[in-house]
C-alpha cells in the first residue's frame, strides 16, 4: 500500500469526510453495540487504528475504555484533538505500531484495512497480533463482497472481501472469530461486514 497516497488522498477530502462520517450517528446501532460488547469490557488500552475524525475513539472513551486513536492523516488527528479534547490521538501507521508486544487489550480497525492490497493484509494483521495481549479483542469493519477484488473507492482504491475469506486471514494471523455481522447494500451503502475476534488467552 502506498501510505503517502492514502495520506494525501484523505487529507484532500478531510473536511467532506468529517462532515459525512465524523459522528457516531453515521454508524449503525448494531455495529456500535458489537464494538461495545467486544471492546468495552476489557481492562487496558484499546487502539482505534485508522481512527479518522476520532468519533469512535471518543465513543469508546465515553464507555470508560482507555482508548487511543491513531491515524495517518494529520487533518483527521487535528480535528479529533479539537472535537474530543479529552481523548488521546496521534499520528502513526498501523503497519508499525509504537507498542510493546502483548501490551494492547483491544484493537478497532473500522474500515481502515480496506485500502490494503491482499498481500499486505497479512503483514498488518501480524502486527496486530504482535501487540495484542493474551485474550485481547479485535473488531474489524470492511466492505463485503463475493470475492476478493479491488474497486474504485471515491478516495483511493479499496478492496472487497468475502466474510469467510477475511475470517480465514484473521485465523492465519492467530485470531479466532467470535462474532460477525453482515448488511447488504441499501442502495447507498455498499454491502458491509463486521468481525469480532480474539487472540488466544494462552500466549503460547
Amino acid at each position: 500500500m502506498n501510505l503517502e497516497q492514502v495520506r494525501q488522498s484523505y487529507g484532500s477530502v478531510a473536511d467532506l469526510y468529517i462532515e459525512l462520517f465524523g459522528t457516531t450517528e453515521q454508524v449503525h446501532a448494531d455495529d456500535l453495540a458489537l464494538i461495545g460488547r467486544n471492546l468495552a469490557v476489557r481492562p487496558g488500552t484499546v487502539l482505534d487504528l485508522g481512527c479518522g475524525p476520532g468519533h469512535l475513539t471518543a465513543h469508546l472513551r465515553a464507555m470508560g475504555v482507555d482508548a487511543t486513536g491513531i491515524d495517518l492523516v494529520p487533518e483527521f488527528i487535528a480535528h479529533a484533538r479539537t472535537a474530543h479534547p479529552d481523548g488521546v490521538y496521534r499520528l502513526g501507521s498501523m503497519g508499525s505500531l509504537d507498542a510493546a508486544g502483548g501490551s494492547v487489550a483491544g484493537i478497532l480497525a473500522w474500515y481502515s484495512l480496506i485500502h490494503l492490497p491482499p498481500p499486505d493484509l497479512d503483514v498488518v494483521l501480524a502486527e496486530f497480533r504482535r501487540v495484542m495481549a493474551p485474550g485481547g479483542a479485535l473488531v474489524v469493519g470492511f466492505v463485503d463482497g463475493d470475492e476478493v477484488e479491488a474497486f474504485d473507492h471515491k478516495v483511493v482504491t479499496a478492496y472487497r472481501w468475502p466474510v469467510d475469506a477475511f475470517s480465514e486471514r484473521l485465523a492465519r494471523a492467530g485470531f479466532t472469530e467470535v462474532e460477525r455481522l453482515r448488511r447488504p447494500s441499501d442502495g447507498v451503502q455498499r454491502p458491509q461486514a463486521t468481525i469480532a475476534a480474539v487472540a488466544p488467552a494462552d500466549p503460547g
